[in-house]
C-alpha cells in the first residue's frame, strides 16, 4: 500500500505495544517524533509468563545456554545457579565495544523500541520490570550513547545501550551533554536496575539493531520512491516530454505491478497539467531518464515492497537465542538456535540500496537534462545571465557525487562473512553494515531528489508555472515558500537543505496526497 494513505507518524502520539505488531509508521512516530510507548495488558502478561518458565528453569538448574552456560564458544562453561546475574551483567560490560562515531538520537529510539517490541513477544524470558525501564529511557527522552561501528550483526552496539540500564555507559536527557548514566536516570527519576538470569543475553542478542535501523531506511525510501514520481512529473513538464509513454495500455502488455503504479501515477500528477497537454506531440519519443520512468522506479517499487514484506515479518518475529516456549501454563522448553541470524534483514537491506541507487541514477540524469542546455531548450544551467554566473551547474555536481557515493554504499554486505567466537560462529551476516548503508544510501537520496525538485522549479520559472499542474504548482509554492527564485548567483546550499527537508518531514508528500485526492485521483 503506498504511503500517501497512511497516517504520517507526527500525528501518532502514543504506541501501545503488545495486541498486534507496531506499523513502520508507528515506529517512525516513536523514533524520529517522539510518541509514547506503552504496554497493553496482554503484553505483560505474555512477559511475566516467560520470566517464571526461566526462574523454573534455573531453579531446577537445567542446562540452558546463556542462564546456565557461557556464551559462545563458551558454552563449553557450566554456571552456577548463584552467578547467573553477575554472568548476564558481564556480557553486556564486555560485549560494548563497538567504536565509531555514535548512532543519532533516531537509531537509538529505534533500537530500544525494536527491544521492546521483541522481548515482549513472551519467548526470551525477561522481567516487566527490565522493559518498562527501557520504556522509561524512550518516554523521558533518554539517548544512550552507542558507537555505531565494528558490528557484524549484533552484540556490540547493543551492550553500549544495555550499559545505561546498569546506570553505567553514558547517555543525554533531552538533547543534553553527555553524562554518565547514573545521572541520566536520575535526572528523569529513574533508577538502575540489577540483571537477572537471561535479561543481558535477551537484550544483547537478536536482529534488533539491524531492524531498527533498517525501518527507518525504509521508511524514507517509502516517501522518497512517491517524491520520485513527482519529481519525475514535474521535469517531464520543464522538459517538454511527452505523456504518451505513460499511456496505461503500454504498461498493460508488461506484467509488472510496480511499473503500473508508477505511470499511473504521473498520469494523476499530470492530468490537469497544460504543459502536458501542449507538448503531447512535441516530441515522438523523448530521452530514456523521461520515457523510462514507469520502468525505472517500478523496478524500484517493486524491491522496495519486498524490502517492506521481510522487513515486517522480521517485527513479528522473535530474534532471541534461546527461545523459551511454553508448554502448556506452568512449564515449558529453551531451545537453542539461530533466530538471531540477520541474513534476511541484510539481504532487504541490501536491496534497499541498490532499489534506492537505482532511482537516484535516473533523478541525477532528469537533474542533468534541464540544466544542460545541449539538451534542452532552457537557458544554460537554468540562469539569465550565464558565464557571469554558474547558476545550477555545480548543483548538478552534487546530485551527481551523492550518486557515486550511492553507488558504493550499494555493493551488498551479505555476501560476506569472516568467522568470529573461536569459529563457533562461522559464518555472519554482516546485516548490520547493510542496515547502516541503507539508511545513508536513503539519506542521500533524499537530497538527490531534493536538487531535482528544486531544479525544476527553476526551470518552469522560464516556461508558464500557471500551465503546470495543480499538483506541480502546489509543490512548486511549497518550494517557493523558503527558497527563492535565483535570478543570479548565491549560495545554494541552504536551498537544498530547505527542500530536503520539506521532503524528509512529510510536507511534499502531504501535498502530493491531498491534491491527488482533492482532483479524485485514486492514491494506492
Amino acid at each position: 500500500m503506498s504511503i500517501l494513505s497512511n497516517r504520517h507518524p507526527r500525528t501518532i502520539r502514543e504506541v501501545v505495544l503488545g495486541d498486534k505488531d507496531p506499523a513502520i509508521e508507528e515506529f517512525i512516530a516513536v523514533a524520529r517524533y517522539s510518541a509514547k510507548v506503552s504496554f497493553s495488558s496482554a503484553y505483560e502478561e505474555r512477559v511475566r509468563k516467560s520470566r517464571r518458565l526461566v526462574e523454573r528453569f534455573l531453579s531446577e538448574n537445567r542446562l540452558v545456554y546463556g542462564v546456565t552456560t557461557g556464551f559462545g564458544d563458551n558454552v563449553r562453561h557450566v554456571i552456577p545457579p548463584e552467578d547467573a546475574g553477575r554472568l548476564q551483567v558481564n556480557i553486556v560490560r564486555s560485549h560494548a565495544v563497538s567504536v565509531g562515531e555514535p548512532l543519532n538520537r533516531e537509531q537509538v529510539r529505534a533500537i530500544q523500541l525494536m527491544i521492546l517490541v521483541s522481548l515482549g513477544k513472551g519467548y526470551s524470558g525477561v522481567r516487566l520490570e527490565l522493559l518498562e525501564l527501557i520504556a522509561g529511557l524512550l518516554n523521558n527522552e533518554v539517548v544512550p550513547f552507542a558507537p555505531g561501528e565494528g558490528s557484524v550483526g549484533y552484540l556490540a552496539v547493543e551492550g553500549h545501550l544495555a550499559l545505561v540500564l546498569l546506570g553505567e555507559g553514558q547517555a543525554r536527557v533531552n538533547g543534553g551533554e553527555l553524562v554518565d548514566g547514573a545521572t541520566a536516570l536520575k535526572q528523569v527519576g529513574l533508577k538502575p536496575i540489577d540483571l537477572q538470569c537471561k535479561e543481558g543475553l535477551a537484550m544483547l542478542n537478536g536482529t534488533t539493531s539491524v531492524t531498527a535501523i533498517s525501518i527507518l531506511a525504509l521508511y524514507n525510501a517509502l516517501q522518497s520512491v512517491e517524491v520520485a514520481d513527482l519529481a519525475a512529473a514535474m521535469s517531464l513538464e520543464a522538459l517538454r516530454g511527452t505523456i504518451r509513454a505513460y499511456d496505461a495500455r503500454y504498461h498493460a502488455v508488461k506484467a509488472h505491478k510496480g511499473q503500473a503504479e508508477s505511470a499511473g501515477r504521473i498520469r494523476a500528477i499530470l492530468h490537469d497539467s497544460r504543459l502536458a497537454a501542449d507538448n503531447i506531440d512535441y516530441r515522438l519519443q523523448d530521452a530514456y531518464s523521461l520515457r523510462a520512468v514507469p520502468q525505472v522506479h517500478g523496478a524500484s517499487r517493486t524491491f522496495i515492497d519486498y524490502a517492506r514484506h521481510s522487513i515486517e515479518n522480521e517485527i513479528g518475529s522473535s530474534g532471541d537465542n534461546p527461545v523459551i516456549y511454553p508448554l502448556g501454563d506452568d512449564d515449558g522448553i529453551a531451545i537453542s538456535g539461530a533466530n538471531f541470524d540477520g541474513s534476511y534483514i541484510g539481504l532487504s537491506a541490501d536491496t534497499l540500496c541498490n532499489a534506492l541507487t537505482n532511482l537516484a541514477k535516473i533523478s541525477e540524469r532528469r537533474t542533468d537534462r534541464m540544466v544542460n542546455s545541449h539538451f534542452s531548450e532552457l537557458p544554460a544551467f537554468l540562469v539569465r545571465n550565464p558565464g557571469l554566473n554558474s547558476g545550477y551547474m555545480i548543483v548538478q555536481y552534487t546530485a551527481a557525487g551523492l550518486l557515486g557515493e550511492m553507488k558504493a554504499l550499494s555493493f551488498p554486505s551479505t555476501v560476506d562473512s569472516v568467522s568470529t567466537c573461536g569459529n563457533q560462529e562461522d559464518p555472519v551476516s554482516f546485516a548490520y553494515n547493510a542496515a547502516v548503508k541503507a539508511y545513508k544510501v536513503s539519506q542521500k537520496l533524499e537530497s538527490v531528489l531534493a536538487i531535482e525538485l528544486l531544479v525544476a522549479c527553476q526551470a518552469l520559472d522560464f516556461l508558464e508555472v500557471t500551465k503546470a499542474s495543480s499538483v506541480t504548482k502546489a509543490v512548486y509554492d511549497l518550494v517557493r515558500s523558503r527558497v527563492p527564485v535565483a535570478a543570479e548567483d548565491r549560495a545554494f546550499y541552504p536551498d537544498i537543505v530547505s527542500v530536503t527537508e520539506q521532503l524528509g518531514n512529510g510536507e511534499v508528500l502531504a501535498i502530493l496526497a491531498s491534491r491527488l485526492k482533492a482532483s479524485d485521483k485514486t492514491v494506492r
